[in-house]
């Protein structure tokens, strides 16, 4: 509830502001009439943070959806290719953690299996920060790379894939039914930082939901009953995202419409070599600044895709 009012609290100074920019640049134009350079100038200024502004209120606008406002939890996955994949995974790990840090969320590392030579071959993170989720939820899918692989050799170009997947931290109250049934759980030793408490018991818990095939596991917690606790709450929040998805699908073939949403699908190429560039496959947008992305600029392709006429 006080999170709630937060964000309404914010929405209204928002328009409280753009109302003072307006008057502000009205009063600043019928000064710049008068022919004064330093007026004119200020007009400009006035004009540019007005525009800025409403910028980021129309995009703010464009996280209407029912969980936009929650945490995050994403995770990534390395495709097949061994090292050079998960090398990428961790490549794409280290953006978003960028990403988050040059956005003032805070991250907790849930889950992180190592590759064998180098990368990960999965992590999970916890995001937390106001409409974390409804800034992932652009991120959803399978992202691409393509560069010269520092583990070849002969210098070849190889091609590389990692899924990201991204779900809201849905509240205590919403109501999902586990059968224990259904459920498979395995216990292993955690890797990582956690002292010797971590390398010495099976304290990580990993759940698999058998009648969907969704898997969570959790290892930052020291004791195993909070890692399978925390990882029971995932899973809900993944078994009711995957309802809603389900039920919005159905509806788009209720309505005829061709647009689909593409969770498992291929979104982004990221291109080192034998050029530079960054490309969303849905929106288009591309960018040649690949070193900035990977290093966690990545507003401009969230922004395009939340911004995109549905």
């Amino acid at each position: 509830m006080l999170r709630e009012r937060s964000l309404c609290q914010e929405a209204i100074d928002g328009v409280e502001e753009l109302d003072t920019l307006v008057g502000d640049a009205e009063t600043a134009i019928e000064l710049a009439s008068e022919g004064e350079q330093e007026f004119i100038e200020e007009a400009q200024n006035t004009l540019k943070t007005l525009t800025e502004k409403i910028a980021a209120r129309e995009f703010l606008c464009k996280m209407d959806g029912e969980f936009d406002s929650q945490n995050a939890i994403l995770e990534i996955n390395s495709g097949a290719g061994g090292t050079e994949a998960q090398d990428w995974g961790e490549m794409l790990l280290r953006m978003y953690l960028r990403w988050a840090e040059k956005k003032g969320f805070s991250v907790e590392h849930l889950e992180c299996t190592a590759g064998e030579e180098a990368g990960i071959k999965s992590s999970t993170i916890f995001i937390k920060g106001d409409y974390a989720y409804g800034h992932l939820r652009s991120e959803q899918g399978v992202h691409r790379l393509v560069r010269i692989s520092p583990f070849d050799s002969n210098a070849r170009r190889h091609t590389s894939f990692a899924s990201v997947a991204i779900t809201p931290d849905i509240e205590e109250d919403i109501e999902v039914d586990i059968d224990e049934k259904d459920l498979r759980v395995d216990t292993y030793r955690a890797s990582g930082a956690g002292g010797q408490h971590v390398n010495k018991t099976d304290s990580a818990v990993r759940l698999t939901h058998i009648p969907t095939g969704l898997v969570v596991a959790c290892q930052n917690e020291r004791s195993q009953h909070k890692n399978k606790s925390r990882a029971m709450k995932l899973l809900k929040a993944k078994i009711f995202e995957l309802r809603q998805r389900e039920q919005q699908e159905k509806m788009a073939e209720v309505k005829g419409e061709r647009k689909k949403i593409e969770w498992g699908s291929q979104i982004r190429s990221y291109v080192m070599q034998p050029y530079q560039m960054v490309k969303d496959l849905r929106t288009n947008f591309e960018t040649s600044n690949v070193d900035g992305v990977l290093n966690g600029d990545i507003d401009g392709l969230i922004e395009s895709y939340l911004l995109m006429d549905e």
